[in-house]
């Protein structure tokens, strides 16, 4: 069999155990309330629940200011809970492991007109992918791509062949802890949440190597990181999620669960950050989004939302978001098998009596296909 289909089958065999794994009962670690965050613990890993994720975004500019997207998210899963080690082997293999690493990366190359993805997957052994604290910081890996949150400043670097990206981060405002204390809500019941945390303003420079040249970059970046057991609830079938750097130094960020009756879940919640002072938590009533557009996948046949307007009527806000290419769809069969849209948007509008613009970044999911069916074949 040829490696190439060797991957492929493991990738498939992978995240049918992963999923399968998650219908079992077991002793998982579950979020029901605050989420008492320590730092630099909490930069790392949380073994015990199912599924965890580091997530960048951000929109950059090369020396001409021609403009570029970049995503890049590495997600550990677990495959079984906590416990349960007895009748194992005695001298279990160097490649035993609960935990699986999947990876995706893309970049927007907007003046050029063209989206280029990839996607990794390894086990969490013999130093092929893994999370630990390290005397520079914690690291986050799925080789040959890596992310170093430091004390002051964080690193990602990515490596494929059709495009690299090496970045320095430097955080510009302190971190936030989204919802309640971090328990950030999606759903009905207590354990339908997630711990969740931003940095939502980091100054980035670095290199992007695409189409056979290094451009050195410099713009600002995005980070999330979450951690989570509860699966969505049943009447969820994806979510349309933004994150927004504005010119006059605030960010907006908001989640709408998409029920399959065609509205959103009551939990669809996000928060503003001012300029100084405190986060703002938001409920599904303090914002209003308005589609201003659609765009038919020619890949997957999905349809997406294209354009959108954003109103925050408290702050003043009414913004238009414009994707800045239609096409920034990810296809992902050798990792988690999902199809969804994650793209860089451009932001004009008004703060108030003021003129605002800033830039963006949208995701879009269950429009390929609802998430309540992710994993099957």
């Amino acid at each position: 069999m040829k490696t190439l289909a060797k991957l492929g089958l493991l990738a498939i065999l992978a995240t049918m155990l992963l999923w399968a794994g998650w219908a079992l009962a077991g002793n998982w670690l579950e979020v029901t309330g605050p989420c008492d965050f320590r730092f630099p613990r909490d930069h790392g890993p949380h073994p015990g629940y199912r599924l965890e994720w580091w997530y960048y975004t951000g929109n950059l500019a090369g020396p001409d200011r021609e403009p570029f997207g970049f995503q890049m998210t590495i997600f550990r899963a677990q495959l079984s809970p906590p416990g349960g080690e007895a009748g194992g082997p005695e001298r279990p293999s160097a490649w035993r492991t609960r935990q699986l690493y999947f990876g995706h990366a893309a970049v927007s190359d907007i003046q050029g007109k063209r989206f280029v993805f990839a996607e990794r997957m390894a086990r969490g052994a013999v130093g092929l992918a893994g999370a630990e604290q390290t005397d520079r910081g914690t690291r986050i890996f799925i080789t040959p791509w890596g992310i170093l949150i430091g004390e002051a400043s964080q690193r990602l670097t990515v490596n494929d062949e059709k495009f690299a990206l090496n970045l320095a981060l430097a955080p510009q405002k302190p971190l936030v802890a989204h919802g309640l204390g971090g328990y950030s809500h999606k759903g009905q019941q207590p354990e339908s949440a997630s711990c969740y945390y931003s940095f939502t303003r980091l100054g980035a420079t670095g290199a992007l190597e695409i189409g056979g040249r290094s451009v050195p970059v410099q713009g600002a970046a995005w980070m999330d990181h979450e951690y989570s057991t509860a699966m969505l609830e049943p009447d969820v079938v994806g979510w349309d999620w933004f994150s927004l750097q504005l010119d006059d130094d605030t960010e907006l960020m908001i989640y709408l669960l998409r029920r399959g009756d065609g509205g959103h879940s009551s939990a669809s919640s996000g928060t503003f950050v001012p300029a100084s002072g405190p986060p703002v938590r938001l409920e599904r009533k303090d914002f209003q989004v308005e589609t201003l557009g659609r765009w038919k996948s020619p890949h997957s046949g999905g349809v997406y939302p294209s354009g959108w307007r954003v109103r925050l009527t408290s702050r003043g806000l009414d913004l238009t978001l414009t994707p800045n290419l239609k096409d920034q769809e990810l296809r992902t069969p050798g990792s988690t098998r999902v199809t969804y849209w994650e793209g860089s948007v451009s932001i004009r509008g008004r703060a108030g009596s003021n003129t605002v613009e800033g830039r963006g970044y949208v995701e879009l999911t269950g429009y390929a296909r609802s998430v309540q069916h992710l994993g099957e074949p």
